[in-house]
């Protein structure tokens, strides 16, 4: 796509009369942190929640029990150790497993931070014998991380009629309410759960973790993260529409189409919404948000106009009121940044490359980058 194109696409969205991230039901702003923790945060996570994602009925399951069913010590030429590992658990309707791998870097003096990455494409990419900028598993471990993954598959299923075969149908009574939760909300469940798992690794420090997620799974990351305060940073890629973009003034994919196409992936409650983003009580920036004070990171590519990298930035912007609560900013600056110029100065880190729709090694280089700067090696 030539450059001019791209620009009048990426200049097209208005984000006047977005939600204030400050302002109380009852009109008041709040000011302070403790407004924030108290009781405003609460209230934001309810309305997304509500409107959008949905209301995750159950936290971590009874019969909860990982195990490791292979162990690879020597892999990747003896740069690390390989774990194969099997989540199980009980539901109402049986049982259910999740199979995350865990590469764990052998040089490693002490118990090392970890990205965990919600795999939305083919299993195979978490294959450690199989290299691919995805899930650059030997990058990520030459760095100091450990490296895990889990199939967003192995949750729930990601087909408009594959309800019966997901999470939800195993916790969920026999007609789910308007507010009941959907594809993303069951996959950033999964995370969580992987994150469990997590706890009990002594080679991974639990309170060094980021989730990482692409396309979907990017939008699952953000939503994983606002729920689950455990992860230490969240990383989202090309998330787009109901995820990083704010939906006010976005081009590209809006909520009305997002729904139309893939309606298993939010709750009932936000179809209501196509074509009337105004009336939305929330919007993204707010989610950004509701990770403050932990560190974000919102990545996009300059061709991906169905995402809107502009929308996908100004959420970062427009969550600075929250973080400035800690004392702290997001990307530091309003100015949208240039190709290949990564914004990490901030709590909340951003960057924009070349070519389209994909997750690529030079995203997971910035995302590194980011983590060293903010003391995660």
């Amino acid at each position: 796509m030539r450059p001019l194109i791209i620009s009048l696409l990426l200049s097209a969205g208005c984000f006047a009369g977005l939600p204030d991230p400050l302002m109380q039901a009852d009109g008041t702003k709040i000011t302070t942190k403790e407004q924030w923790e108290k009781s405003l945060r609460a209230e934001t996570l309810r309305k997304f929640r509500e409107n959008i994602y949905g209301v995750t009925p159950v936290g971590k399951p009874e019969g909860f029990k990982a195990v490791v069913t292979k162990e690879v010590p020597d892999a990747l030429d003896g740069a690390a150790t390989v774990k194969f590992i099997e989540i199980s658990f009980n539901t109402p309707k049986g049982e259910r497993k999740i199979r995350p791998v865990v590469v764990l870097p052998n040089k490693a003096e002490k118990p090392t931070a970890a990205f965990l990455l919600i795999n939305n494409r083919k299993p195979d990419l978490l294959d450690p014998d199989n290299p691919n900028g995805f899930f650059p598993v030997r990058e990520i471990v030459a760095r100091g991380y450990a490296a895990v993954g889990f199939h967003y598959g192995d949750v729930d299923v990601d087909k408009k009629d594959g309800y019966q075969g997901g999470v939800r149908f195993q916790y969920d009574p026999e007609k789910p309410a308007d507010d009941a939760w959907a594809c993303v909300a069951a996959w950033a469940w999964g995370a969580s759960r992987v994150l469990d798992y997590i706890g009990s690794e002594p080679r991974i420090d639990a309170k060094k973790v980021a989730v990482v997620g692409h396309s979907r799974g990017g939008k699952t990351a953000l939503w994983a993260g606002a729920e689950d305060p455990r992860f230490a940073l969240v990383i989202s890629n090309d998330s787009g529409c109901t995820g990083a973009a704010i939906s006010r003034g976005k081009v590209g994919e809006s909520v009305k189409k997002i729904n139309e196409l893939f309606p298993h992936w939010f709750n009932t409650n936000y179809k209501k919404f196509g074509g009337k983003e105004d009336e939305l009580p929330v919007d993204q920036h707010q989610l950004v948000a509701l990770i403050a004070p932990r560190h974000a990171y919102v990545a996009s590519a300059i061709e991906d106009t169905w995402a809107d990298p502009k929308s996908e930035f100004r959420s970062c912007v427009e969550a600075a009121p929250v973080y400035a609560l800690y004392g702290m900013k997001t990307t530091g600056t309003a100015e949208f940044p240039a190709i290949g110029t990564p914004l990490h100065t901030g709590q909340v880190g951003y960057h924009v490359r070349a070519g389209n729709h994909d997750l690529k090694l030079v995203d997971w280089q910035n995302f590194m980058d980011f983590a060293d700067l903010k003391g995660f090696r």
